[in-house]
């Protein structure tokens, strides 16, 4: 009777649950299409899993750094989850873009802060007056190495979307954030290391597949596609300084055990993306390959592909062959200047972009490996629309879909399902309870098995 009697409590609390969720996705917009996305087991048991963990602790306290794009959609979603963060800060060295996007959010839950980034001292200070749980950083690479030498000091747990890169080089490597492992160990306290989309949610799916489908994984191909349309002659989709050094650097993949390196977008081909077709795309080097081929040793070839309009491409060699895209210091009548700093004042805000923009994303991991002694191929994918991120938050998909994932990063964290002492990236940690709330969150994924990859 008493094992009975544990079993009605159960049942009773899965009806429960699902009883308020519903009613809190009306409240909240989640965004969810179809009610299954509730029912499936991974769902049911994260949270339950969560209800649990909501009753042995208070959650917590987030600060978030940066105010633009992506920071938008961090506090959107973060206010939506009131039972998981109970206390709300936005700074920026900006305040008042804080203040413009506390007030639209409206919950009268966030306040804000003025702080600059590359200043430890004010980060400290910031951080010893709200004394945060987690501090979420969307600010610029530049600036990571700084907010996490301030939450080591302030014993703050920390995570972000993009790995450190130096101001002067366009170089992009893990290995500095990687050196504070033992920094970050030795004070109990959790790095988290690019949760946006990708790197983030690409990582969680390759750690998803491993944990369910594949006994190896041999090769993987990770496909991102913007088929939206901004009605600008020239934009970029996020920080045009970080954009621009990102698309222009040669291109690197992984193949047999090293680095084989590629000039910029020498090696493309059309790729088919579910409901939107075939887009041109192109191999181009991205962070999170150098954390999946070494947390995944059975990866022989591993890339990333991106698509890129003609009209786009046409110009940014343009940008580059003026020397707009220089990263280094010029004098003009005097001022010393950085040529893609100066650029970046002169184009579209990406923050601004997302009221006319048409079409949707779509970005996903092409795998194959080996299951059971048996070859099989794995598509894990999410396509997030323009308009309907916009309706949301304001802000188009490409900030969505890296807003959204660095939310549901510091709610792992924060209710102890990704929580342990050290510097860790994404898919170092169990995928399961990431992908429920990828679905209930606005990001809901989809597989396709043993088909043809194209790649």
């Amino acid at each position: 009777m008493q094992f009975a009697g544990k079993i009605s409590l159960l049942v009773l609390s899965f009806s429960q649950l699902a009883l308020s969720l519903r009613k809190r996705e009306d409240r909240l917009r989640f965004g969810i299409k179809k009610s299954k996305l509730f029912c499936s087991p991974l769902n049911l048991h994260y949270l339950c899993t969560t209800k649990i963990l909501r009753r042995n602790r208070n959650m917590g306290r987030v600060l978030i750094i940066g105010a633009g794009g992506v920071g938008t959609v961090v506090a959107f979603k973060v206010a939506q989850n009131p039972d998981v963060f109970t206390d709300i800060m936005l700074a920026s060295r900006t305040k008042s873009k804080c203040d413009a996007i506390a007030k639209t959010i409206g919950v009268n839950r966030i306040s804000t802060a003025q702080v600059d980034a590359d200043n430890k001292e004010e980060l400290v200070a910031l951080f010893n007056s709200f004394k945060p749980d987690i501090v979420i950083n969307v600010a610029l690479p530049y600036q990571d190495l700084t907010i996490m030498d301030a939450c080591l000091e302030c014993g703050v747990d920390y995570m972000d979307t993009a790995n450190y890169e130096p101001l002067d080089e366009a170089k992009f490597e893990y290995k500095w954030q990687w050196a504070y492992q033992e920094r970050f160990k030795a004070e109990g306290l959790t790095a988290l290391l690019g949760c946006g989309f990708d790197p983030g949610v690409t990582g969680v799916y390759t750690a998803y597949a491993a944990k369910h489908h594949f006994d190896e994984i041999h090769y993987l191909d990770i496909v991102d596609c913007n088929a939206g349309d901004h009605g600008k002659a020239f934009a970029t989709n996020f920080n045009p300084e970080i954009n621009i050094r990102e698309v222009t650097q040669k291109g690197k993949y992984w193949e047999n055990g090293q680095w084989v390196m590629t000039e910029p977008h020498e090696i493309h081909q059309p790729i088919t993306y579910p409901g939107i077709g075939p887009k041109e795309s192109y191999l181009i080097y991205h962070e999170e390959l150098e954390s999946l081929v070494k947390n995944f040793p059975t990866i022989k070839r591993a890339r990333f592909w991106m698509t890129f309009g003609q009209e786009y491409l046409t110009h940014l060699r343009v940008i580059q062959n003026i020397g707009m895209a220089r990263i280094d210091p010029v004098m003009y009548n005097g001022v010393e200047i950085v040529p893609i700093q100066f650029l970046k004042a002169v184009l579209p805000n990406p923050g601004d972009l997302g009221e006319n923009y048409t079409g949707e994303t779509s970005i996903g991991c092409r795998i194959s490996g080996i299951k059971d002694g048996k070859e099989r191929t794995y598509y894990i994918y999410n396509n997030c629309s323009h308009e309907d991120a916009y309706k949301e938050t304001g802000m188009q998909a490409v900030s969505y879909t890296t807003g959204v994932p660095a939310a549901i990063g510091a709610m792992m964290v924060l209710k102890g399902l990704w929580k342990k002492p050290g510097v860790f990236n994404v898919e170092q940690f169990d995928p399961d309870p990431f992908m429920a709330a990828l679905n209930l969150q606005g990001l809901p994924w989809h597989e396709q098995f043993n088909i043809d990859l194209e790649l």
